[in-house]
Order: structure tokens, then sequence, then C-alpha cells
């Protein structure tokens, strides 16, 4: 897995731009475009024989608190310098600052359009969830609180935070070929997706139950390359950045009758899943079409009772540029193994009753066409696991884990849940579009 050349990545971009140029130069050569090629970066776009990558290794223990709809986390990350740079710090990336009052996100918002068409008409106005989204940005106490920047002595380190980045100021310069391990531990409250909006969030149900997609949810370090160094601009909310590869070791703790659903392996099934859910999953691996895991009837019984347990669910992932989960006492989960080159992947999906009879029939199918047909026309697809939720999130992508929003309606004479054509086929594309980009950007780390 290698980041694609910036120029390589932008270049179509670059050349739709130009197209619609008014004094557009037919003859401007790539070079002008690209950076030039060399030892490290081919004009090809594969790496050269001098190509070289920062890793970081994460291991990380995380709370849900469900009643404050809050995370906490304490995370150890053991940076390798790979680069011929001796550097004398290090950037690590904030996202969830966005959600600061002073963010440069939230200092920049505007108020959406008061003009709109309707049936052929103009009409001028402002819609109620528009302005509250404005209104609340402004009050919502979001952002990381970090509790503790340390080395792996457990000393303090000096770190100077600039909105969504943070720099640590190194005691020692890291040299090349060194790795250097240091501990953050943080919290943050998580926003409400449909009214802040964002990459992640929750969601409330009419049975005042909650379902968690969370993302950009730990300090991560920021990228350091060949082309700029350190990647430093300040995350608006909705670019996305390169982020460096390494190995995730998590442990997410949540209430006892949730469902997780992650980035990464579970390792500890025995600890969190019945006997009969443990079987289903087994099952899951050789069968020709999805296993229910956890049924509708244990998902329904679920949302009855609050437990006053908690559980950790323990993930590991290889090689992976970022990790996500969702978790809730709500999930239904589907699985079903297809070939992926000479590995099994398990397919999975993972929605609330609120997403059938929709969901059941076409998630995990559309995972399985997904990995078929991107293996067909690329690659084959690395992961063990591919994840399709729904949630709050319309579509958004992660390493083996998708959020995607569409799900039936309420009949308003009935009461049942049905779908359109468009619902259905508006499912089964953005399944096709988030799990497609684990291809780009989650592995070609464009």
């Amino acid at each position: 897995m290698f980041r694609l050349p910036i120029g390589v990545a932008a270049l179509c971009l670059a050349a739709s731009s130009f197209a619609a140029a008014p004094f557009d130069d037919k003859f401007r050569q790539l070079d002008e475009l690209l950076p030039t090629p060399g030892t490290i970066r081919t004009a090809s776009g594969a790496p050269g024989h001098a190509y070289w990558q920062q890793r970081a290794d994460y291991t990380i223990r995380t709370t849900l608190d469900e009643a404050k709809r809050a995370l906490s986390g304490a995370g150890t990350v053991t940076y390798h310098n790979n680069s011929p740079d001796t550097l004398k710090y290090l950037w690590v990336q904030l996202d969830q600052n966005i959600y600061k009052t002073d963010s440069d996100a939230r200092q920049s918002a505007i108020l959406p359009s008061r003009d709109a068409w309707a049936n052929g008409t103009q009409t001028t106005g402002l819609k109620y969830d528009a302005l509250r989204t404005v209104l609340e940005g402004r009050t919502f106490p979001g952002g990381f609180d970090i509790l503790a920047v340390k080395d792996a002595g457990g000393r303090p380190l000096p770190y100077t935070i600039n909105k969504t980045m943070m720099r640590i100021d190194l005691p020692q310069p890291l040299k090349p070929g060194a790795k250097v391990t240091f501990g953050i531990d943080w919290r943050y409250n998580i926003n409400e997706q449909k009214v802040l909006g964002g990459r992640a969030g929750y969601e409330t149900f009419d049975d005042k139950n909650d379902l968690f997609e969370v993302a950009q949810w730990f300090p991560r370090m920021a990228a350091y390359y060949d082309v700029y160094g350190w990647q430093h601009k300040q995350f608006l909310g909705s670019g996305e950045f390169t982020l460096e590869f390494g190995d995730y070791d998590v442990r997410i703790t949540v209430p006892g009758d949730h469902i997780v659903a992650s980035t990464g392996e579970l390792q500890n099934p025995g600890e969190v899943l019945t006997a009969a859910q443990r079987d289903r999953l087994q099952q899951a691996k050789t069968a020709k079409k999805p296993v229910i895991i956890v049924t509708q009837a244990e998902a329904e019984a679920a949302e009855k009772v609050r437990s006053t347990a908690m559980k950790t669910w323990h993930f590991k992932a290889k090689n992976v540029r970022d990790f996500a989960f969702a978790s809730s006492r709500k999930f239904i989960w589907d699985a079903q193994a297809v070939k992926s080159g000479k590995q099994d992947v398990l397919a999975m999906s993972y929605y609330p009753k609120e997403g059938n009879p929709l969901w059941e029939k076409y998630s995990t199918q559309a995972i399985i066409h997904t990995i078929e047909q991107y293996n067909k026309y690329s690659f084959d697809y690395p992961y063990p696991t591919a994840i399709s939720v729904n949630g709050p999130v319309g579509g958004m992508e992660y390493p083996m884990i998708s959020f995607n929003g569409p799900r039936p309606s309420k009949d308003k004479k009935t009461g049942e849940l049905t779908y359109s054509q468009r619902t259905k086929y508006g499912l089964i594309g953005v399944i096709i579009h988030e799990v497609g980009h684990n291809y780009f950007p989650m592995i070609v780390n464009s």
C-alpha cells in the first residue's frame, strides 16, 4: 500500500479545470502539473526505489458514555520515522475540534441560501433545520478535551494546539530510522449528526434509543511525506487528508446490550456474543446467502431494557490508515463470506429495524457485488471484513467499514415501512460507492 502522488491524485481535477479555461493551452506539459519524477516517485505514479512512508501504530482504549453521549479514550502511538529527515516535533490531527466555537469551520460558516425552487416556483424563506444547525453550532460544547500528552515513561510532553492541529515537541530529535512512543488521553461530546452534520455522530429514535457512528474520534497522526513535509492544514469538515498506515489494537467499552461494528477483526466473541450468535457467525463464513447473526427479535428485545453493565469489544486491524466503529442496542446484524483472491472476506451489515425490509434484502449482497466487481477491474480487496452500517450519516467510508443512510419510510395510512425503487437503488448505489472507497483512498492512500 502506498500513497498516490499528489499530482496524480489531482490530475483529473486539473484536466477538467484546464478544459473549462477560456485560454486553454493544449500543449501544456505534465511537468507543470505533477511533481518532478525522481527516485522517490516515478513518472508512472509508482513508488521509486528510494520511496519511503511513515508509519503509526495505535493501541487505544475507549469508553462510550451513552447517557452523556460522550467518548473518552487513552491511546498510545508508536511513530516510525522512515524518512531521511530528522524530526524535532510531530503534528497530530484533532478533527473533532471543528465543533469548537472558535474553529475555522464555525467561523467561516454561512447561512444557507433563502431562495429555493419547488415545482417550478421560486420561494423565499429559511428552513428550520438549516437555522438550527447554524445556531446550535455556536453553543454545542464540542471538540477534544486533551487531558494528557506524555512520553513512554509517563512524563508530560510539551504541546501546542492550533485549532484542529496539535504540535508535540519531542525531547530529543527523532532521527531517520528511529521510532518514538507517546500517549494521549482525551474526551469529547458526540454531536447529533442530523443537527450538526459531519462524518459521524449519533441518532436518537422514537423509542429513545441511540445509534452511534463514531469516526475521527481519536487524535490521529498527520501525514509527513516527501512532496510537502507535514500536512498541517486546518480541517474544515468536508475535505479529507491522507493518513499514515499502521496496526491498530482497540478496546471499545460500551453498554452491555450494545452491538459494535468496527474496523478490524473481533478478538473476543466469547465475551460479547451469545453462544447462538457465535454459531451463526461461524455459519456465515461458508454460507451462500446472508446469515442473521443478531436477529430482529433480539434487537427489539434489547430496545426495551437498558443494561446497566458494560462490555468491552476488542478489535485488531493490520496496515490500515484509519479506524471507525458504530454501536447501538438496536442493531440487527447479518453476514456472508465472499472470496477475494486467496482469502475469504466477511461481508457484514448492521442496521436498526427501521432499515428493514430493505437492508436485510440488499445491503450485504451489495457489499459482495462491490468487492467482486472492483477486484475484477483493480486489485483484490485485502482486508478480512467489509461492513455497511445504517445510521444518520448518508454515506462515508473508513477502512473495512462504511456508514450508509437510505432506509424505508413509514406509510402514513398503514404505518408499515415501505420503500420505492428509487430508495432501493439509492441504497445499493451508496454502498457500492462507499465500499468502493476502500480501494481509493483507503488502500491506495490518495
